[in-house]
């Protein structure tokens, strides 16, 4: 196939590169069009104005985005403006041209910010909390809007919900975690055991190869691992890569959400909110896309995976 990547620069874009380019022809799309080995040609946005010079493609995923801003500094504006106008952009794109599937990476942050129940799924009613989310959702909602146009030139559009991706390179919160137990500062929310679902590089891969290789039904798919992990499994992951003992203080949870109360009075780094973050559950569910390959199981366990990321820190 030839497939068309936006953002194949990125982290997810250069793991794909690397896992279809031997079976495919890759072009890339993105703000910078350095070489890259595996990639024909990279093309600027402003291609897309030009009919005729971007070649024929069989394929488009759509990575290219505004990633989610831990630290709120980033303008609303800013993430509708990548996020959304993009994703319009290109996808307009694909409904013109004579690829037959697109891809588009959007987040389980589209769909929920706080998980009621054991977990989260498709059937989800979304409801997205800050400008991150709610650009994404909007994107989805343009693409859902386009339905009646994609059905009469017989394409198939998938809408991926990644949990946090992870591999190998990349540099996201798990590494900022790593440091915390790479100097030996205790972890001091033992006492709450909450789970969260991650997703491994190497299974989104496996499914990316998956949806442009078999005949899927379009719509909506949740992405992450089989296992959820909980923060002191993870912690003690970490450990065990660094050959350390893991140090988990059993605080109880009274004490520790009264210790946030005062932390939010006094501006201190624990108040509520960084609590709740910290020690909520986020699980979610990935049997649709797994019914839809015909999969009982991905290829990489989540503490497997995860083994291998925190090994690459060092």
């Amino acid at each position: 196939m030839k497939i068309l990547i936006t953002g194949v620069h990125g982290f997810v874009g250069s793991n794909l590169v690397k896992a279809l380019s031997k079976e495919h022809v890759i072009y890339g799309l993105d703000i910078i069009a350095p070489k890259k080995e595996g990639v024909r040609f990279t093309f600027s946005w402003d291609y897309l104005n030009q009919p005729g010079e971007i070649p024929d493609v069989d394929a488009i995923i759509h990575l290219a985005g505004k990633a989610h801003d831990t630290k709120n500094q980033s303008a609303a504006e800013v993430y509708f403006k990548v996020n959304t106008e993009l994703t319009e952009k290109i996808y307009d794109y694909f409904l013109q041209s004579k690829a037959k599937k697109f891809i588009f990476f959007s987040s389980v942050k589209a769909a929920a910010d706080r998980v009621e129940g054991d977990y989260v799924d498709e059937s989800v009613v979304p409801a997205p909390v800050g400008p991150y989310g709610e650009s994404k959702i909007k994107a989805e909602d343009y693409i859902r809007g386009k339905e009646a146009e994609r059905i009469a030139n017989g394409k198939e559009t998938y809408i991926l919900r990644p949990c946090m991706i992870h591999g190998p390179g990349n540099k996201g919160n798990l590494n900022l975690l790593y440091g915390v137990v790479k100097r030996g500062i205790p972890w001091p929310l033992g006492a709450f055991e909450n789970k969260r679902t991650f997703t491994s590089i190497d299974n989104l891969c496996f499914i990316i190869k998956g949806l442009l290789a078999e005949h899927v039904e379009s719509g909506v798919y949740n992405i992450n691992d089989d296992e959820a992990v909980s923060t002191n499994e993870l912690i003690g992951i970490i450990c065990s890569a660094l050959g350390k003992r893991a140090r988990i203080w059993r605080i109880p949870r009274r004490l520790m959400e009264g210790c946030a109360q005062v932390g939010g009075v006094l501006h201190l780094p624990l108040n509520p909110e960084r609590l709740q973050k910290l020690t909520e559950n986020y699980v979610s569910s990935n049997a649709k896309i797994k019914k839809a390959l015909g999969v009982d199981r991905l290829p990489v366990r989540a503490k497997d995976g995860l083994t291998v990321t925190i090994k690459s820190f060092d």
